[in-house]
């Protein structure tokens, strides 16, 4: 497919270009950027008030295949993704089994060739992510893993961590660490303080997380690996990687959306659907967060999608897993902290340049002879999320029924569309 887009305002944040152009895509490439194209093309799209962005990367969410494709697969998180904007997505080892040998990494691969964008599977720190033994983490990448991680839970055993850290140095792949003392976060449901007293739950206390990211940060430093810190969510873990990242050159972190948006009061009513880990915090965190971002002390912005089914959180504040979905509601919420003072060039970088460098992955750029991956965004756009029109499997968002400004519109991915709104 050919396809012509006239008069669209291009934002690259990594060539830092802001203009408004022409741009034509033919086989798979962009062919031609100027300020006028007069050619045919088999899809010719007004962009005129709209932006166009390279495609997005997601390098933090969860896609449960293999094991619980109840509530998503790799074919429905992706499209459910497009839908998002992203056309490279990252998937996180705790399936059923965990992606912790070549094997599992391989059927990734497999069933990822079938799907409508590029997902990259990271592997397993440790066996069975127990925490207990060290993963085989040469054989996975030989198989392809772009790094490795634990994610959901913490490698608590600090020698095994280390260890791990080590041995990944020789691969130069990223390790991922969910930073969580589970000793001081067992049974809790929400952030600790005067709404879970009030709602008369276990807390998880902030320290549960700030005394974990002090010792991976110290382990950072120790071993010299390239060590990310999963969803920061304390106004004391942006302190001290603030503090770090200045003799830390290979330090870098994450925000999800849900944490840089949504506060502990979203729980006041028992919505299971705000329940994630870790948990919602105070405004204080929040605001803590967008001066992260502010200064570059958060690199990358993630969705931290998961998904899970209605019947389990439907069990009840106590019982109901954590997280939610992200994919489909993430762009017109991260361009909504504008409002903080951020543009939308210094917001695409934490959602383009940077996690694509910490990933080792190649950077899109809008430019001649680039592969077509992009997006095409309606920043004017206003719409409902309405359950019934949701791609993911799962339901689990507690952005049901909200108004957002802004909508992509078409994503492309090698020049073809694979998302389109009016569709």
């Amino acid at each position: 497919m050919d396809i012509l887009i006239k008069n669209i305002r291009i934002i690259d944040p990594a060539s830092n270009v802001d203009k408004i152009s022409d741009v034509y895509i033919s086989n798979k490439k962009i062919a031609l950027i100027k300020k006028t194209i007069n050619k045919k093309a088999s899809k010719i799209i007004d962009g005129k008030n709209y932006w166009l962005f390279p495609g997005l990367t997601d390098m933090h969410c969860h896609l449960r295949e293999p094991g619980q494709e109840e509530e998503e697969t790799l074919l429905s998180g992706s499209l459910s993704a497009s839908s998002g904007g992203f056309t490279r997505i990252c998937c996180q080892p705790n399936t059923d089994p965990p992606i912790d040998n070549k094997i599992s990494v391989r059927y990734i691969y497999d069933r990822a060739s079938l799907c409508p964008i590029e997902i990259l599977p990271y592997g397993a720190i440790t066996v069975g992510r127990k925490g207990i033994s060290i993963a085989p983490m040469e054989e996975m990448v030989s198989a392809g893993v772009i790094g490795f991680s634990d994610d959901g839970n913490c490698v608590m055993d600090s020698l095994v961590f280390r260890r791990a850290l080590e041995y990944s140095k020789i691969f130069e792949k990223v390790v991922i660490s969910h930073s969580e003392d589970t000793n001081l976060s067992k049974s809790g449901v929400m952030n600790e303080g005067f709404i879970s007293t009030r709602l008369g739950v276990q807390g998880i206390p902030v320290q549960a997380e700030n005394i974990m990211v002090y010792r991976d940060i110290q382990l950072a430093d120790l071993t010299k690996v390239n060590l990310h810190l999963a969803h920061i969510s304390t106004k004391e873990s942006v302190n001290l990687i603030r503090k770090w990242k200045t003799n830390i050159k290979n330090l870098s972190c994450e925000a999800t959306v849900h944490h840089l948006i949504l506060t502990e009061e979203s729980l006041k009513n028992y919505n299971t659907n705000a329940k994630v880990n870790p948990p919602l915090r105070t405004q204080n965190d929040v605001e803590a967060l967008i001066e992260g971002l502010k200064d570059g002390t958060i690199d990358v912005i993630v969705t931290d999608h998961a998904p899970h089914s209605s019947e389990e959180k439907d069990s009840g504040l106590e019982n109901a897993p954590f997280g939610m979905i992200g994919f489909e509601t993430a762009v017109p919420l991260i361009f909504s902290l504008r409002k903080y003072g951020l543009t939308p060039m210094q917001l695409l970088k934490n959602l383009i340049v940077n996690p694509n460098k910490i990933i080792g992955c190649n950077i899109p750029e809008i430019k001649q002879d680039e592969e077509a991956n992009l997006v095409i965004y309606d920043p004017d756009k206003k719409w409902i999320y309405k359950k019934e029109n949701i791609l993911s499997k799962s339901k689990n968002s507690p952005f049901i029924n909200w108004e957002l400004e802004g909508k992509v519109l078409y994503t492309i991915y090698k020049g073809e569309i694979v998302y389109n709104y009016n569709n």
